[in-house]
């Protein structure tokens, strides 16, 4: 049997992309709160053609947040206004900077920080998030590292146990003493993949913060607490 083939619509930005893409999310110029949570959109509007998913797009998308505004062309036209501002002005004399300033030593360093360094001072907050941490205000469950057969282990890095079957999901994130982690938002990929975490083993998935190994998010003990109230009920 063929496979069959899926007419694409996006346009193509050939070595542009990256740039494009980079400053795009460097500037959360992507985010809901910019252009609407667009995966949930599309789902409700289940459209047959692009010209009926545009037309639904633009009479019922709005942004998220605080203080939410109807989404119209002339909002994405200023998006990529200021997507261009910021990759000619911010992101081009930057890049310029970095690669005159640019040597083997950088290259050879860096990879092997990456591979390292930051894979151990990565695992030790891990650790110090959950021993240190929501181990001790939660003594009663069973926090293990999230398996890697585990089909969301890439965005779940420990599992919460209320039960031998029941858990809800930790993605540890770190953030810089400067970092608002207030401005994070999950991808639209990340987002199904909690939810087929939640299918799965009946709890949601939690975005803890650490700052140097302290949990930064202080306010995400609370709404643990309502979740393992709410499967504990379940059992």
């Amino acid at each position: 049997m063929s496979k069959k083939e899926i007419k694409r619509y996006s346009l193509e930005f050939g070595k542009k992309e990256k740039v494009l893409n980079y400053a795009c999310q460097t500037y959360q110029l992507s985010r809901p709160n910019k252009v609407g949570a667009v995966m949930a959109l599309i789902r409700e509007c289940q459209p047959q053609t692009i010209e009926q998913w545009e037309k639904w797009y633009f009479d019922n998308a709005s942004t998220t947040g605080k203080q939410p505004f109807k989404i119209t062309k002339e909002s994405l036209f200023e998006l990529g206004e200021r997507l261009y501002t910021k990759i000619t002005e911010v992101v081009i004399p930057e890049w310029k900077e970095a690669f005159s300033k640019l040597t083997k030593e950088d290259c050879v360093n860096y990879i092997y920080n990456l591979t390292i360094n930051r894979t151990f001072d990565g695992y030790l907050r891990e650790k110090s998030v959950v021993n240190d941490g929501l181990a001790k205000r939660f003594p009663d469950i069973r926090f293990e590292e999230s398996p890697s057969e585990l089909d969301h282990a890439g965005d779940i890095d420990y599992l919460g146990y209320v039960s031998d079957d029941i858990a809800f999901g930790i993605q540890i994130k770190p953030v810089t003493s400067k970092a608002n982690f207030g401005n994070y938002s999950a991808s639209e990929r990340m987002k199904d993949s909690f939810e087929a975490f939640k299918n799965e083993f009946g709890g949601n998935v939690f975005i803890v913060y650490s700052l140097d190994g302290e949990i930064a998010n202080e306010n995400i003990f609370e709404v643990i607490e309502l979740e393992i109230q709410h499967l504990i009920n379940k059992k």
